[in-house]
């Protein structure tokens, strides 16, 4: 694949008035959300997603990914000031960004957040133009039994997903597995738990049951805690870096901006595993420094920020590539896509190479955007933390029902939202975690449907899977991936 003819298409469909202003729509919207504690990017982009349906699917993805750029970001914003994070990526971003604002340098913290956000975000996209390009012209070669030993390996993500409980986290991946084969039957179109209810025929809609659990779930779930009112007085000067300040952090955050990619490639691991992992990194490998790590620190907050927005480009990589979400935020992406008869995988480069290298220049200049938003509008996005939560959550209520019916302009879809909603409010109570049934209402289909045309092919024997080599060795990852998590917290 020609990787300069693929930007040179992608840019033409990019650089036109009306995708470039959903990119500044989408980071404006997108920090405005992530500035208030307790909003996730998920949750926005899960509520926002219906609205581009009537979009091309370019306009569409820049939409989508300005928001989920935008809420990443800054979601460091309410962690420097008031301890509390945006968003949960932005959890390692306290470590040193709330002791610089109990210090005073508050402007400061969040101007080096802005600038590694912009890198780490920048190189992670240069990473994925070049590096997904090659993953796919080799992922062409996969026939059924690599898919599904892929989706299986996928869906054994579950158990590095799960929090404290792997076996909470199974009986939600489970449960997304079964919501996903309500509908007809892959294989011989019979229908399956339909009821005899005609609309359900065609399925259990995958968005309007995200809107539910990440967006009506929450709402419920704020209720339920109690809405408070914050309010937040800092003196924010010196948010421009200096360029002693730049030089302090330039091996830091051009580091953890490659490390933050390549964990954000991990199907699953997200933003928040990637700022941990290179705060963690940075403090290990760094010498005395002054002032210690913890107590405010430029290179702690610079590596958090960094290694948490490289790990959205990371993210794209198995989403685009091989159809697998390599976070909650992504597999709304490819639900999103999905509506639009877009199926990612490793056949997109060849098919939609324009949509694809769209998505990379458009994702970068997400990063531009939010690096000159992020210097010249910090004063606003402070303000936004004291915006009245009483007045946003029924907004997003509405919104929730409002994007659920857009899906097919049907009050059934709401219905499914608003139980995928109690659903989740329910789990979150008792601790049950949300990820993995993501991973189950994407995955279970692709194992299934790979499985089964797999065993057709070889006459129902089982020796199709072990005489490839390439699907024996991602079944090797998989069992790996499985029992490592559990293993692990034995020996813990």
């Amino acid at each position: 694949m020609n990787v300069l003819a693929g930007l040179a298409e992608g840019a033409a469909l990019v650089f036109q008035p009306f995708p470039l202003l959903l990119i500044l729509v989408g980071v404006f919207i997108g920090i405005i959300m992530g500035s208030i504690p307790g909003m996730t990017a998920t949750m926005t982009v899960g509520v926002l997603v219906s609205f581009t349906f009537g979009m091309q699917p370019t306009e569409g993805m820049m939409l989508l990914l300005g928001i989920y750029g935008g809420a990443l970001y800054a979601g460091s914003i309410p962690a420097i000031l008031i301890r509390t994070p945006g968003t949960p990526s932005a959890a390692a971003t306290i470590f040193d960004g709330f002791p610089m604002a109990q210090q005073g340098r508050a402007g400061k913290a969040i101007g080096i957040a802005t600038v590694a956000s912009f890198v780490g975000g920048a190189v992670s996209v240069v990473l994925l133009t070049f590096i997904a390009p090659q993953i796919a012209q080799f992922a062409l070669e996969f026939r059924s039994p690599e898919y599904f030993a892929l989706a299986f390996f996928g869906l054994t993500i579950i158990a590095s997903v799960s929090g404290d409980s792997v076996v909470k986290g199974m009986i939600t991946g489970l449960m997304g597995m079964l919501i996903a084969t309500v509908g007809l039957d892959p294989t011989t179109g019979f229908p399956r738990f339909t009821f005899d209810i005609t609309v359900l025929t065609s399925g259990i809609q995958f968005i309007a049951v995200m809107i539910g659990l990440f967006g009506l779930a929450e709402a419920f779930n704020r209720y339920r805690e109690g809405i408070d009112q914050l309010e937040v007085e800092q003196d924010l000067s010196d948010v421009t870096p200096s360029l002693s300040d730049l030089r302090e952090i330039k091996g830091t955050v051009f580091g953890s901006s490659v490390a933050g990619t390549f964990i954000g490639a991990l199907p699953g691991a997200g933003g928040d595993i990637a700022s941990f992992v290179t705060y963690n990194e940075t403090k290990r490998w760094a010498k005395k420094v002054t002032p210690p790590f913890g107590e405010g620190n430029l290179r702690g907050v610079a590596a958090a920020e960094s290694g948490n927005n490289a790990s959205t480009g990371g993210a794209l990589v198995p989403t685009l590539v091989l159809g697998i979400p390599g976070d909650s935020v992504t597999a709304i992406l490819i639900g999103a896509l999905l509506v639009h008869g877009i199926r990612p995988g490793p056949g997109l480069f060849e098919d939609e190479t324009g949509l694809v290298f769209s998505i990379f220049i458009g994702f970068f200049l997400v990063y531009v955007v939010i690096l000159v938003a992020g210097l010249l509008g910090t004063h606003l996005w402070v303000r936004v933390i004291n915006f009245p939560a009483q007045y946003l959550w029924p907004v997003i209520i509405v919104l929730c029902v409002v994007g659920s019916f857009a899906l097919r302009g049907g009050i059934f879809d709401v219905w499914t939202m608003v139980a995928a909603g109690l659903l989740g409010f329910v789990l979150r109570m008792d601790g049950y975690p949300l990820a993995p049934m993501v991973l189950g209402l994407i995955l279970g289909p692709i194992a299934e449907s790979n499985l089964r045309r797999s065993l057709q092919l070889s006459d129902g024997s089982w020796e199709i899977f072990y005489t490839s080599p390439l699907a024996m060795a991602i079944l090797v990852l998989a069992a790996l991936s499985l029992f490592t998590p559990v293993i692990s917290k034995r020996l813990g």
